[in-house]
């Protein structure tokens, strides 16, 4: 028995986010960073309010973190997680409040290539953005910009680390962009 084996477990309050929905769990584990080193796309929910709301719901399933099965979803977020873990950059920009990342985006008809520069916080989040544009200014958005605040990355995927820009090149971006359309 190693020495992570032996200190106790605690009940936490699991989500993955899908967008239009999410999955909950009661995962005991013996920290919310165990959980998030194990399960890809996964927050640990700590508000008050959520807490209450969903101590009450006796539908919800609890596991514990060493079972060797999981229920279904929870399993394929474990074995990516596990394909993840020994690829270089795995984790290196978790832990941090924020992290700035420049990403290509493509929509489904790999026609309409679009650039961001995104701020997002530790939960994965989209606290800020810019849309570059490739003449002109670009445009910046925040969340009363967006109809969902998903999450819009994991910050333990290793291929991250080759996306992160410094936030002095996001913030000059931000000055530079005018301000998205309401609607």
């Amino acid at each position: 028995m190693t020495g992570t084996d032996a200190a106790p477990k605690t009940r936490f309050l699991v989500l993955h986010d899908y967008g239009m929905g999410g999955s909950w769990w009661w995962i005991h584990a013996r920290s919310a960073r165990e959980i998030l080193e194990t399960f890809a796309w996964v927050e640990v929910v700590t508000d008050p309010e959520w807490l209450a709301w969903r101590e009450g719901d006796d539908d919800m399933e609890e596991v514990d973190i060493d079972a060797p099965r999981m229920p279904v979803c929870l399993d394929e977020l474990r074995a990516e997680r596990d394909a993840q873990r020994g690829r270089p950059g795995f984790g290196a920009l978790a832990g941090r409040d924020v992290v700035y990342l420049r990403r290509r985006w493509d929509e489904e008809d790999d026609e309409d290539l679009a650039v961001y520069l995104m701020e997002v916080g530790s939960d994965g989040r989209r606290i800020r953005q810019v849309e570059l544009a490739e003449a002109g200014p670009g445009v910046r958005s925040g969340p009363d910009d967006w109809p969902l605040n998903t999450p819009i990355v994991d910050v333990f995927a290793p291929e991250l680390v080759a996306q992160e820009i410094s936030r002095d090149e996001f913030e000059e971006q931000w000055a530079r962009a005018r301000q998205a359309e309401a609607g």
